[in-house]
Formats: C-alpha cells, sequence, structure tokens
C-alpha cells in the first residue's frame, strides 16, 4: 500500500515538473499563454484529480469506511424429485372406515419442492433476497377446443400444484450483530423451517411431525431483527401477522392458517416470534423458539356475535431441536408442543360456517405435539479413497412421534388416528456435496388406536386403523450457483 502511494507521488510530481516547465518556455518565448499550453494546463488538472480520487478510494477502503466489492448477485436454489409406494389406502375415508380399506395401496410421484433463490448485494449493508418456489411440479392449465362437444371452449387444468413467492425482503446489516430484514420471510419456529433443503434431513420427504402440526415451510410478510453476537450465539426476533384460525382443522392443526385465500394477508391481529441458537459446541447446534399470537379475529369479517365475545383463539408454540455433525456422524431431534386456547369455540364457530366459506369446518385440538429424532453414519468414512473424493454414503434411522389432536376440550372430538408414531429407515448417498440421492423404508403405527363401527348385519364391531408403510426413493440438490 506504501510503495503504491509511493509511485503515485512520484508520477503526480513528474508531471507536474514537466508541465511547469514546459510553461514556463512558453511564457519566455511567448510572453503569452498558447492552446498548447492550455491543453497541458487542463491533462495536469484531470491527471492531478484522478491520482487524488484513487488514494481517496485506497484510504477508504483500508479504513473500511465503504465495501472493498462491487455489489454482487447471487443466484441458488434446491429442488427434489421423488417417487413411493404406498401400502395403505388413499381414499379419504380410510380412518372412518378403516376395516373397509385394508390391503389397499397405490404409489406417488412428485415434485415437492423446487425453488430459485435471488440475492443480490446492493453495497453499503443493503442486500435482498428472493425465493420463488414451485410445489408439486406447479400449476398448468390451458384452454382446448373439445371436438367431441360440438366444438365447445373447455378450461382444463392438466397439472396441480402451487407456485409461491416463499421469500422476497429487503435487509439492512448495521453490524454481524445487528440486521434488519423486512418484507416476507421464514417464520424461524422449528426444526423444519429454519432447516428444510433437502440436504439438511435424512428421509425423502421432510420430517412429518413437523410438517403435519405446523406451517412448513412458514412464510409470513413482517419483520425480522437478527444478528450473530461472536461465534456462539444467534438470535432472531420476529414481528408478523396472526394466524387465522378459519383453516384450522383436525390432522393438520394450525398448519393451514398460515396463508391466505385472497390476494392480501389479513392482518387483525398480530404476533411475535424468536429463535436462539448456540454454537459453543464444536459440531453442535442448540436451538430454542417460539411464537405467541392471536388467531380468532383474523379474518375478512371479524365475528362480533356476542357469543364470541373475548375468545381470542392464541397459539402458542415452544420448540427445541438440535443437530451434532462430527465424528462422521449426524444426529438430529426436535421436540414441539402448541397450545391453542378457546379451541372448542373455534371448533364450534367453523362448523357453523356456510360450506362455501374457506373453512374446513373441523374440529380442532387445544394441543398438539411433535417429536423427532434421526441419526446416520457416513460408511464412505472407512474408506480413504472415497473419503478423500468428498463422497458421502449415511446409513440412518428416525422416529418420530407426532398427534395434531393430543389434547382436546370436552366438547370437541378427538381423532385417535392423528396420533401416531413412525419409524423409517434408509440411505443417503452424496456423489458431490451438493447432490444427494435417498432411498427410505418407512411405517407409520397406528395399530394401538381402535374404533367402534356396525357391520352389514347390525353388530357393532371394534375395528383398528391400519398401519401405513411405504418405499420411497429420490434425487435432491441444493446450492450456491454463483460465488
Amino acid at each position: 500500500m506504501q510503495q503504491k502511494y509511493l509511485w503515485l507521488a512520484i508520477a503526480l510530481f513528474l508531471t507536474m515538473s514537466t508541465v511547469a516547465q514546459d510553461q514556463k518556455k512558453v511564457d519566455v518565448i511567448s510572453g503569452a499563454t498558447s492552446p498548447a499550453t492550455t491543453k497541458k494546463e487542463q491533462l495536469k488538472t484531470e491527471l492531478k484529480t484522478e491520482i487524488l480520487e484513487e488514494l481517496r478510494q485506497e484510504t477508504l477502503v483500508e479504513s473500511k469506511t465503504i465495501p472493498s466489492h462491487k455489489p454482487r448477485l447471487t443466484i441458488g436454489g434446491y429442488g427434489e424429485a421423488v417417487a413411493s409406494y404406498n401400502f395403505f389406502s388413499d381414499d379419504y375415508k380410510k380412518y372412518q372406515d378403516a376395516h373397509l380399506h385394508k390391503g389397499e395401496s397405490h404409489g406417488r410421484f412428485d415434485l415437492p419442492h423446487v425453488v430459485i433463490f435471488l440475492g443480490y448485494d446492493f453495497g453499503r449493508g443493503w442486500s435482498m433476497g428472493t425465493e420463488i418456489e414451485f410445489e408439486h411440479g406447479g400449476t398448468e392449465s390451458a384452454i382446448e377446443i373439445e371436438e367431441e362437444e360440438a366444438g365447445e371452449y373447455e378450461s382444463e387444468v392438466e397439472r396441480g400444484g402451487e407456485v409461491a413467492l416463499e421469500q422476497f425482503w429487503i435487509q439492512k446489516s448495521f453490524s454481524p450483530a445487528f440486521n434488519l430484514r423486512m418484507g416476507h420471510i421464514i417464520v424461524p419456529v422449528g426444526a423444519t423451517n429454519m432447516h428444510h433443503m433437502p440436504t439438511e434431513f435424512f428421509g425423502v420427504y421432510r420430517p412429518e411431525g413437523e410438517n403435519t402440526i405446523l406451517p412448513c415451510t412458514w412464510h409470513e410478510t413482517g419483520i425480522s431483527l437478527w444478528g450473530m453476537l461472536g461465534q456462539q450465539w444467534r438470535y432472531e426476533v420476529m414481528f408478523l401477522p396472526g394466524l387465522d384460525s378459519d383453516r384450522f382443522n383436525s390432522k393438520g392443526w394450525i398448519h393451514d392458517g398460515a396463508g391466505s385465500p385472497y390476494e392480501f394477508k389479513i392482518g387483525n391481529t398480530y404476533a411475535g416470534a424468536f429463535r436462539i441458537d448456540n454454537y459453543s459446541v464444536p459440531g453442535l447446534r442448540l436451538s430454542v423458539s417460539g411464537y405467541i399470537g392471536n388467531s380468532f379475529k383474523n379474518t375478512l369479517y371479524p365475528q362480533t356475535n356476542a357469543r364470541y365475545k373475548g375468545v381470542k383463539g392464541t397459539v402458542l408454540i415452544g420448540a427445541f431441536d438440535f443437530t451434532y455433525n462430527a465424528h462422521n456422524c449426524i444426529v438430529r431431534g426436535n421436540f414441539d408442543y402448541g397450545h391453542l386456547s378457546d379451541a372448542d369455540m373455534i371448533t364450534a364457530f367453523n362448523g357453523s360456517m356456510p360450506a362455501s366459506s374457506v373453512s374446513p369446518k373441523q374440529a380442532v385440538a387445544s394441543d398438539a405435539i411433535a417429536t423427532g429424532i434421526e441419526a446416520g453414519y457416513n460408511f464412505f468414512s472407512l474408506s480413504p479413497k472415497l473419503y478423500n473424493r468428498d463422497q458421502r454414503f449415511y446409513l440412518f434411522g428416525r422416529y418420530e412421534y407426532y398427534d395434531s389432536m393430543f389434547k382436546t376440550p370436552d366438547r370437541v372430538q378427538h381423532y385417535k388416528w392423528c396420533g401416531r408414531q413412525r419409524i423409517a429407515a434408509g440411505i443417503n448417498y452424496y456423489p458431490i456435496k451438493s447432490v444427494v440421492i435417498k432411498a427410505e423404508y418407512s411405517i407409520g403405527l397406528l395399530n394401538n388406536n381402535s374404533y367402534t363401527y356396525t357391520d352389514s348385519s347390525g353388530i357393532t364391531r371394534i375395528g383398528h386403523y391400519n398401519n401405513e408403510p411405504a418405499v420411497s426413493i429420490g434425487i435432491a440438490y441444493s446450492g450456491i450457483f454463483t460465488r
């Protein structure tokens, strides 16, 4: 740096000396200023300005007053393609009439999530990020002429799915410990919402428990404050609109209450979320997160009936999760517990809504739970040749227990089939760091639950819910394409 300044100073001195000598000669000979002299004076001024500006910029960079790099575009994403064969019924009455659906099976091919990430660093601490997500292959529709129906025009949906702007935020970073993010943001509650890329869990599909009772991936428009405190702590707090209790249901608890069936998100009630991560132990992350917010009046036409006066539908969620990644093994775990106040009144209100409403009109529980743990070992670590190629081959196992109707008020019907255990085992093969090939066998255990039904002869019998075994395979990627 000092040598550069020295050479620049010498160049400036020599230039000024040369121009001064030339000017002196001209003045002596002619006693006046010639066009050549004016041009040299202009050259001297421009060169002096250029050198001084370069010196100023170098000084600012050294003192970190301005960034040392230009604004940068970041492109990345992740995607999953999966296939599964499920040895259980896909009928919507498979729990209501389980005895009629024994031995049934079905298969599925799917693109659960394909996401494109775009980010841009504007400089001076300003940046933006977006995620465009195509769920289940997106949507396709067309207008066709039906020749067999007198040439009528017919609108046809060719494929199901969703396209969503999962993230869009603008961020101002004041320091590593203080970043303000505004826009559409991932709600940092639970393990899967924060770590939902397919290279961050072993299963072919996302962990079933959290993906059932919580919005996943949960994204809302709001304001987030986050930062890193040294190398060991990360925090985040978020202000966001409340959930919509109209769309709570039996199987998913609050899962469907995060989105909006309208072109905007209703904001009659508000909520807060937080997350704290600790990295004190090498290879180990310990995290706690939570959420609180009212949900009952967060509808297009808030209820003013005196019967529902004082009903708030407060949602409380507490979650703990961890990841240990060291010594060629990965262990992940989560525990989530949620409570909904006024669950009986919300159940009654939703049940009274007209058929044209957005509500499924189902019973909703006061408490829900999801817990799980998975562990895998990289067997390629036993081969120095494969290990040095950075290939990995994990054999893993996973156990989950979850219940979207863990507790229900006396006046709310309790569906036993909402609670289950799930066991899975399989492999994850990484031919390269950003690509993984997955395969697993899983089974949902429901045999401990029973129900009564009346057979065709009028006799009351006891039935048992059918277990839900499945075989699944998939391939996925996750990465940043620009560096």
